[in-house]
């Protein structure tokens, strides 16, 4: 009898294994500098001014047709190196102590004009950091990364990348000023390569693609500015060169999407576009660009296509570059608990429930702390997002405004004179946040001489509650 109990077992055992779901595949695309209006996907259903007037992106738009687009998510920085960093741990730049950018450029030349001295934020990615590659190895995961590293020089396989171009910069792997569009196709090349090896060996895959500046800047193929120009109308140099360095862009996306769906993996392939921060410059509707706390330099564009995901729909949960590594963590089943200090949550639920649903992280607030000089003429600033209110608190001064963003995305209008009380909690909660997980923060200037004048920063003169 127990010859044919342990046979009807392991019959059973067969069976069970043969009818589960494979593992999902994860394909990460990360654009460089595009904004939460810089493609032609309106990210928000209810506002028409939240895509691009300019640039044409058939293929995103495809995505989101096939997927879920997110009209409230936010980078974790304004700025890069920090961006992806909180992308690929889960954890925030100003507990990474990683809040700037790795380009070799110090806040200031001349530090007797600056009223508070920014800190010093570590350039590379510490090797006890836990990425999503290395959380998804031990569930059967092949791993790779192609394009901007930007988290320092140490290679990504010491970071869980099996497959990967090395620790690029903004140069590339040429070190060239514009690495677009020659890498863009070479990379997405070698992506494709990657996914096919991967599904014939039968294994889950987690690839990221991560894009060079095709931006104010970037070059453009000859042939893709040639159809910008075909289009007619009155598109200045500027624009004519944006649109298509995003073309190049979109058509390599493109290539993308129908290897995977040559591949047959589609209905088992979460594909996630978002970028690390906004444009430089103007980002309209919203205020302010890369290298601000404003909502321009903070939110972008976020979509997801893949399996139990609702086709078109239009989430306005609030997201967050963190709450990337536990969903992803979450919709491939992986056992164990998240790496300690993980600050995101997951949106799983939020993608099986047609955008509806809650994000629990540890904590409620969202902060972005960004302690330096850069493009934002208030200078070192840190933000604080929680219900429908943003405060943004300003170094240089201890300047604080508070914008009540369900109703002024653009943060026209400064209500921390009429809400004292909310203004102050904020304030707190800030400094509790900071003070918990031992961020670093400015510090008041010995060498500061008031009869210098204050560099002006690249970024205008934006007044304080402007």
């Amino acid at each position: 009898m127990k010859p044919l109990i342990t046979t009807l077992f392991a019959a059973s055992l067969v069976l069970l294994r043969a009818e589960s779901p494979p593992k999902p595949n994860f394909v990460i695309i990360l654009g460089e500098g595009h904004g939460w209006s810089s493609t032609s996907v309106q990210m928000d259903d209810a506002v028409p001014s939240s895509k691009s007037g300019v640039t044409r992106t058939p293929n995103m738009e495809q995505l989101a047709k096939d997927g879920m687009r997110f009209a409230n998510f936010y980078a974790a920085s304004p700025r890069c190196t920090p961006s992806r960093v909180a992308l690929v741990t889960g954890k925030s730049p100003a507990q990474l102590h990683m809040t700037f950018v790795g380009e070799g450029k110090k806040d200031s030349s001349d530090v007797s004009n600056r009223k508070i001295l920014a800190p010093v934020a570590s350039m590379e990615l510490a090797a006890s950091e836990t990425t999503i590659a290395e959380f998804l190895k031990p569930a059967g995961y092949a791993t790779a990364h192609f394009g901007k590293w930007h988290m320092g020089r140490v290679s990504p396989d010491q970071h869980g990348y099996d497959e990967n171009d090395g620790p690029n910069n903004n140069g590339g792997p040429d070190n060239v000023a514009n690495p677009h569009p020659k890498q863009l196709y070479s990379m997405t090349e070698r992506s494709m390569d990657f996914m096919t090896r991967q599904v014939k060996a039968a294994k889950p895959f987690c690839l990221q693609l991560s894009h060079y500046a095709s931006r104010q800047g970037g070059d453009a193929s000859p042939e893709s500015l040639a159809k910008v120009k075909a289009w007619g109308g009155s598109l200045s140099e500027r624009e004519l060169a944006e649109a298509a360095a995003d073309m190049d862009l979109d058509i390599a996306f493109g290539m993308l999407l129908k290897k995977i769906d040559d591949l047959g993996i589609a209905k088992n392939t979460y594909v996630i576009f978002t970028t690390d921060h906004g444009t430089p410059g103007k980002n309209s509707p919203l205020t302010g660009g890369k290298g601000t706390v404003s909502e321009g330099g903070l939110r972008v564009p976020l979509i997801i296509r893949g399996p139990g995901i609702q086709a078109g729909a239009c989430s306005h949960v609030r997201t967050i570059g963190e709450d990337l590594f536990p969903t992803i963590a979450a919709l491939a089943k992986v056992a164990g608990p998240l790496p300690k200090g993980v600050e995101g949550g997951s949106f799983a639920d939020v993608l099986a429930g047609g955008g509806k649903g809650t994000v629990k992280r540890p904590r409620e607030e969202f902060v972005v702390h960004f302690p330096h000089y850069d493009k934002d003429a208030i200078g070192p600033a840190s933000a604080i997002l929680l219900g429908n209110y943003k405060l943004i608190r300003a170094y240089e001064t201890g300047a604080l405004q508070l914008y009540d963003i369900s109703k002024d995305p653009g943060e026209r209008t400064d209500l921390a004179e009429k809400m004292p009380d909310k203004t102050k909690e904020l304030n707190q909660r800030l400094t509790e946040y900071l003070t918990v997980i031992d961020a670093q923060v400015p510090n008041s200037n010995p060498a500061y001489d008031p009869s210098k004048p204050t560099q002006e920063r690249r970024g205008g003169k934006r007044k304080e509650g402007k």
